[in-house]
């Protein structure tokens, strides 16, 4: 395995989102992601989920900022990646009640 971190390598990530698609309950998503990641790693993920959710529900950046403990740089990305991605859109409207 090459020690250079910043490139992905196609397969690897090919075999990740086969992972995740491939978890069908949150029990067992609760596992591998305990698996997968470090406690700091997943609060850190799930307080991006959550700002993201905040945001499509209308929330403004002063009020998620308030709301959570989310770094303000990464509020920037996260409002950034509603705004204009794909991903928190299609997905947590998926799961929107």
């Amino acid at each position: 395995m090459d020690k250079k971190p910043t490139k992905l390598k196609k397969d690897e990530t090919k075999e990740l989102y086969a992972a995740i698609v491939a978890i069908d309950n949150v029990e067992d998503c609760k596992y591998f992601l305990a698996d997968l990641l470090t406690k700091q790693e997943l609060v850190s993920l799930a307080g991006r989920v959550h700002s993201a959710k905040l945001f499509i529900d209308g929330k403004t950046y002063l009020e998620v900022n308030a709301l959570t403990k989310v770094s303000s740089a990464t509020l920037a990305r996260v409002s950034k990646c509603v705004k204009n991605g794909k991903g928190y859109n299609r997905i947590l409207r998926k799961i929107k009640s």
